[in-house]
C-alpha cells in the first residue's frame, strides 16, 4: 500500500493567484549558469572565426539547457506540492543542471560526457517525481507512466550515444533530440496534465528575464575588458546604446501582452507550439549577448572576423527573436497586418543595416521603432445601431 507522503496530488489548474515558488526561482537562477557558459563559448567561437561550429554547438548546448528546464517547469506547474521530498528531488535536478553547465565548454569540443551525466542525475529526480504523481493522480496515471517510460527509454539512448562514432555525433543528437521532444506528445495522448496557464506563463517570463540579464552581463564584461585595454574608446558607447535599445525593446515587446489570458482562454492555442517555440526566443536572446561581446572584440581588434560577420551576430539574433516572438506570442493576440506588417519592415531593415557602419545602433533604433508601432492604440470599431 502506498503511503500518503509518497503520493503527489495534482494542482488545481484554475487556482487563483498561483505564483512561482522560491524554489522555482532558485532553480532558474542555477540554470542561468549554464546559459552563461553557452553564450561565452559562442562569443569565443565567433571572435576566433569558428562561426559554423560555434552556432551549431551553441544550438545543441542551449537545447540541452532549455529542455531540462522545460521538463521541470511544466511538471511543477501541474504537480508541485513544495513538500520536503519534492524539494529534495528538485535540488537533485539542480545538481544535475550544474553538471550540465560544467560540461558546456567540453561540448563545444564535441565531448558530450558531462552533459549526459548531468541529464542522468536530473532524470533520476524527474522520474521519481512522475512516479509520485502517478500515485497521487489515479485519473492521470497512464499519462504519468508514459512520461516515466519515455524519459527512461530516451535517457538510455543518450547513454549509448556516448559511444557513437564521431562522424555520427550530430545526426545521432538530432534523432535523440526529436525522440525527447516526442515524449510529451506521446504521453499527453493518455490525457493532459493539469498545468496552470498563468503559472506557466509566469515561469516562461521569468526565464526570459534571466536570459536578458545574462545578455546584459556578457556585454558589460566584454566592454569592461575592452576599456581596461584602452583600445575601443567611443565605439563602446555604440555597443552599449544599441545593445540596450535591443534588450529594452525585447523586454517591452514580450511583456506587452498577457500570455496567461491567452493560454487559459478558448483560443485553440497549441501549448506544444507555444512552449517549444520559446526555444528560439530564449536562444536568440542569449546569442545576442554573445554577438554584442563579439562586436566589442571586433572594435578592440581582438577578433579574427570581419565587420559584416560580427555585425550579423547582432542583427541576426535580433531578427530571430522578433520572428519567434511574433510566431509564438504576439500573433496569438493579433495576427493581422497590424502586427506582422511592421515586423516585416523591421526585419528587412535589420538585414539592410548589417553591412553599414554602427549596425548595432541601427538595430536598436529599428527594434524601438517596432515597439512604438506595436504599442500604437487600435482604432475603435464602430458598433452598428
Amino acid at each position: 500500500m502506498v503511503t500518503p507522503r509518497l503520493a503527489l496530488r495534482p494542482r488545481d489548474p484554475h487556482e487563483e493567484h498561483r505564483a512561482a515558488t522560491p524554489l522555482e526561482l532558485f532553480t532558474d537562477l542555477c540554470y542561468v549558469v549554464a546559459i552563461a557558459q553557452a553564450a561565452l563559448q559562442l562569443h569565443h567561437a565567433i571572435s576566433e572565426d569558428h562561426v559554423g561550429h560555434g552556432v551549431l554547438f551553441f544550438g545543441i548546448a542551449f537545447f540541452a539547457i532549455w529542455w531540462a528546464w522545460l521538463n521541470f517547469a511544466w511538471f511543477n506547474s501541474a504537480f508541485d506540492s513544495d513538500d520536503p521530498l519534492n524539494r529534495v528531488l528538485t535540488l537533485l535536478q539542480i545538481s544535475g543542471s550544474l553538471v550540465v553547465a560544467a560540461g558546456v565548454p567540453r561540448l563545444f569540443e564535441e565531448d558530450f560526457t558531462l552533459i549526459v551525466v548531468g541529464y542522468v542525475i536530473m532524470r533520476v529526480g524527474l522520474v521519481a517525481m512522475w512516479l509520485r504523481a502517478s500515485r497521487g493522480h489515479p485519473g492521470g496515471r497512464a499519462t504519468c507512466h508514459r512520461y516515466v517510460l519515455g524519459l527512461v527509454a530516451v535517457q538510455l539512448g543518450w547513454v549509448v550515444f556516448l559511444w557513437a562514432p564521431h562522424d555520427l555525433l550530430v545526426p545521432a543528437f538530432l534523432v535523440l533530440a526529436l525522440a525527447d521532444l516526442a515524449v510529451p506528445f506521446w504521453a499527453e495522448q493518455s490525457g493532459p496534465t493539469p498545468w496552470h496557464p498563468h503559472h506557466i506563463a509566469e515561469r516562461y517570463s521569468l526565464m526570459f528575464i534571466i536570459v536578458l540579464g545574462e545578455t546584459v552581463l556578457s556585454t558589460t564584461v566584454a566592454i569592461q575588458v575592452a576599456i581596461d585595454g584602452e583600445t575601443i574608446g567611443w565605439r563602446a558607447g555604440l555597443v552599449v546604446v544599441g545593445g540596450l535599445l535591443v534588450v529594452f525593446s525585447a523586454w517591452w515587446l514580450y511583456f506587452s501582452r498577457d500570455t496567461g489570458d491567452v493560454l487559459s482562454g478558448d483560443n485553440d492555442v497549441n501549448p506544444f507550439v507555444w512552449g517549444f517555440g520559446h526555444y528560439f526566443i530564449f536562444a536568440s536572446g542569449a546569442a545576442l549577448g554573445a554577438g554584442l561581446a563579439a562586436r566589442i572584440d571586433y572594435y578592440s581588434h581582438h577578433s579574427e572576423i570581419s565587420d559584416v560577420v560580427s555585425s550579423a551576430f547582432v542583427t541576426g539574433p535580433a531578427a530571430v527573436f522578433l520572428m519567434a516572438l511574433w510566431a509564438v506570442h504576439l500573433r496569438l493576440h493579433d495576427s493581422s497586418v497590424r502586427t506582422w506588417g511592421p515586423l516585416v519592415l523591421v526585419l528587412a531593415g535589420l538585414v539592410a543595416v548589417t553591412s553599414v557602419p554602427w549596425s548595432e545602433l541601427w538595430a536598436g533604433v529599428l527594434c524601438c521603432a517596432l515597439l512604438v508601432l506595436e504599442l500604437r492604440p487600435q482604432k475603435a470599431v464602430p458598433v452598428a445601431a
